[in-house]
């Protein structure tokens, strides 16, 4: 007797999901990615731009991830599970959180809410992030972010992706319990988001898919992003964050054959302009380094 269509169909949707939730646990061990000559680099690129005594002092943090071979990532940070205050960072974490409430069937992608999804990565528009962060909801969002799927902040290992207040003048609803912060990320869980999103694991293909079209096309030109205007012919897709001395910027850039991401958040009414200089030396460190295939 030939499977009923609609019972066939929940099989593999069930399926899915579990690939998808048993994939993220896979790489919630990027850490034993880490790789000593992807390292090196990257603190000979800090010594080169005389940043290596802003990342002593922790007023620097950075993670590269070198994505070009998914199924074996190369990891190299600094301060990279310093928990700091993040500014508009943190909303790529309110973009999952609506899609995968998408994912779940609670969140429906109109073109208001895809539009405002656009408006609040690419332009950063605060308007748009606390819209979006409201019907997700403030509580369901924090639930999302360390639940055992994405296990996106973790107090054991110095915090994470934290939102813990709309971008309006609201008060914080909760703050992150290891910096009080309201907006706040390590450079180690955001690089892993990205890790994720690249290896299309992080979500459904489909809305994988979704995710990179909104995190592409920056709208605004700076730090990352005008970095790599001396690499031309890099895609970028991104979010970065700017409030008073607090610059940060993160990416999956993707270039020929190869691909990697960047995160960096910087303490320093220069960091805009340390992160714009990080971006070319970066690159390089990647395109230049271990042959992709």
């Amino acid at each position: 007797m030939p499977m009923n269509r609609f019972f066939a169909r929940a099989l593999l949707a069930a399926a899915l999901a579990a690939v998808s939730v048993a994939s993220a646990a896979d790489l919630a061990g990027l850490r034993a990615a880490q790789d000593a000559r992807l390292q090196q680099g990257l603190e000979e690129a800090l010594r080169g731009l005389h940043l290596d005594r802003a990342a002593e002092a922790g007023r620097l943090s950075v993670a590269v991830v070198d994505v070009t071979r998914p199924d074996a990532p190369r990891l190299a940070m600094v301060n990279g599970d310093r928990m700091m205050y993040a500014a508009s960072m943190p909303k790529v974490g309110i973009l999952l959180g609506a899609l995968a409430e998408a994912e779940a069937g609670r969140f429906a992608l109109t073109a208001e809410r895809r539009a405002a999804l656009e408006n609040m990565i690419r332009y950063s528009s605060n308007t748009d992030a606390t819209r979006v962060l409201n019907w997700v909801g403030p509580a369901r969002l924090l639930e999302i972010l360390q639940s055992d799927r994405f296990d996106l902040y973790d107090p054991a290992v110095g915090g994470g992706l934290w939102v813990g207040k709309g971008y309006d003048s609201a008060v914080a609803f909760r703050r992150d319990p290891i910096g009080n912060f309201s907006h706040g990320a390590t450079a180690y869980q955001v690089a892993r988001l990205y890790t994720l999103l690249a290896a299309d694991k992080l979500l459904r293909p489909d809305l994988n898919a979704t995710m990179k079209e909104v995190l592409s096309r920056p709208g605004i030109h700076h730090k990352f992003v005008a970095g790599l205007d001396a690499r031309p012919g890099a895609r970028i897709f991104r979010k970065s964050g700017t409030w008073r001395d607090t610059h940060a910027d993160s990416a999956l850039v993707e270039y020929g054959p190869y691909r990697y991401v960047v995160v960096a958040i910087a303490q320093d009414p220069a960091g805009g302009d340390w992160l714009k200089r990080l971006a070319a030396p970066l690159h390089d460190l990647i395109v230049r380094g271990p042959a992709p295939y």
